[in-house]
């Protein structure tokens, strides 16, 4: 797919809508804040540390985990196509005193420059709204170092997620506003694992992340049927 096919404008519209509240942590934005320890602990445990690694966030948006990884001492690169909201993270940025190279250009593009110079490459909760899932793991893997580890994070899709993920925190808890996500875009993690084999990574790690509606937390663990973050390495 060209690289400049690989972005969907509605989807692009949406971020861009609400971009000014990105830091705003009662706002639609309100669950990444929540999960983003949890997303930290997880990058930190699979990557075994994280402190003077390059790291690449892709799909970045207002750049909470960006700055997250760069408060633990890593060399961070966020790229995102949504303009506005890579305005509001290198605002934020002068207000943390961190340095973050954030870029406004396609994973696809930016590897054609970038291939093999990152540590690792994460990239969360963006590629349930994209056209080509594919195309931006294939490039993620093109950007990793030989020794290199890829983080991935997206909706798995099944009746259960739907239910949770749609009906649910959509409508029901409004945790998210409706229309964020679409049905027929989650992925499966067979369907992950197939496109991860393709570009000759393995898979080390698949961990689900619930959200428990009597807490109001999130957890780690062994349920993947909603949402799950997958750890993948080049084969041996």
């Amino acid at each position: 797919m060209p690289v400049e096919s690989n972005v969907d404008p509605a989807e692009i519209e949406k971020f861009q809508s609400i971009a000014s509240r990105w830091w705003d942590r009662e706002s639609e934005f309100k669950p990444l804040h929540e999960i983003n320890p949890l997303r930290m602990s997880y990058i930190e445990k699979q990557a075994h540390g994280i402190e003077g690694k390059k790291i690449l966030d892709v799909g970045c948006g207002g750049g909470i985990l960006c700055e997250a990884l760069a408060h633990k001492g890593a060399q961070v690169t966020g790229i995102d196509m949504a303009e506005l909201s890579l305005k509001v993270a290198k605002l934020h940025l002068h207000e943390a005193e961190l340095d973050i190279d954030y870029q406004h250009v396609s994973v696809e593009a930016f590897a054609e420059q970038n291939a093999a110079q990152f540590d690792i490459v994460t990239c969360l909760e963006l590629l349930e709204h994209v056209p080509d899932p594919a195309s931006i793991i294939t490039a993620a893997t093109r950007l990793l170092k030989a020794d290199g580890t890829l983080i991935l994070s997206t909706l798995n899709r099944n009746p259960k997620s739907f239910a949770l993920a749609i009906l649910g925190a959509e409508y029901l808890l409004r945790l998210l506003p409706r229309g964020t996500h679409e049905y027929q875009r989650f992925i499966k993690p067979s369907e992950m694992a197939a496109v991860l084999r393709d570009n000759g990574l393995h898979i080390n790690d698949i961990t689900g992340m619930s959200y428990h509606p009597l807490s109001q937390r999130y957890s780690l663990g062994s349920d993947i049927d909603v949402n799950y973050l997958m750890t993948a390495r080049f084969n041996d």
